[in-house]
């Protein structure tokens, strides 16, 4: 039944999918490549290096932005949930089999600013650090990764965290917050 499904979905959505990008030698996406819709991925600039696996999976209304010079790398089996957000200025990895939760967010890069005399940001100018995302991850919905952030094989993220330091494999991850309910 699933293997069915799948067929069906390919069918539907992999047709108008790889249409949008040729294969040459800086874009290979393999046919498999299931988009839903309002997927959006812009690789705008002639030098941009991407990759993408065989069955990878986009939801609805993602967005994956790759930049001049940047190389984004996405694995074999990996599954984006609803509302994922790619931005790729250096480089973005994910390895094999990895799930993806609803509206998780990667940024490989982060605006340059001073801090003395007074904070100033530099809207044009960007500080870069590859990510890196192990195999066999499950990311979980709302999780935001920065810039220089390696995730190791194996890890659980929980949802609603930010992950801005490297994270060892076989790890789960989850964000510190603690409920207290009160009741009269």
């Amino acid at each position: 039944m699933y293997r069915y499904l799948k067929n069906i979905l390919r069918k539907l959505f992999s047709v108008k999918s790889y249409r949008l990008f040729p294969q040459s030698d800086t874009i290979n996406i393999a046919p498999t490549l299931i988009m839903g819709k309002n997927v959006n991925i812009n690789a705008a600039y002639p030098d941009v290096n991407i990759n993408i696996g065989d069955n990878v999976i986009f939801k609805e209304f993602c967005s994956v932005l790759v930049f001049s010079k940047a190389k984004l790398t996405i694995g074999n089996n990996i599954f984006f949930n609803n509302y994922c957000s790619i931005n790729c200025l250096d480089q973005i990895t994910i390895g094999d089999n990895t799930i993806i939760g609803e509206s998780v967010k990667m940024y490989d890069h982060n605006h340059a600013y001073e801090k003395s005399p007074i904070v100033k940001t530099h809207p044009s100018e960007y500080t870069l650090g590859a990510i890196t995302i192990g195999k066999d991850c499950w990311i979980g919905s709302n999780v935001t990764i920065l810039k220089g952030v390696t995730i190791g094989d194996n890890v659980i993220i929980g949802a609603n965290c930010l992950i801005y330091k490297s994270i060892p494999s076989n790890s789960i991850v989850k964000a510190l917050a603690s409920v207290e309910i009160n009741t009269f």
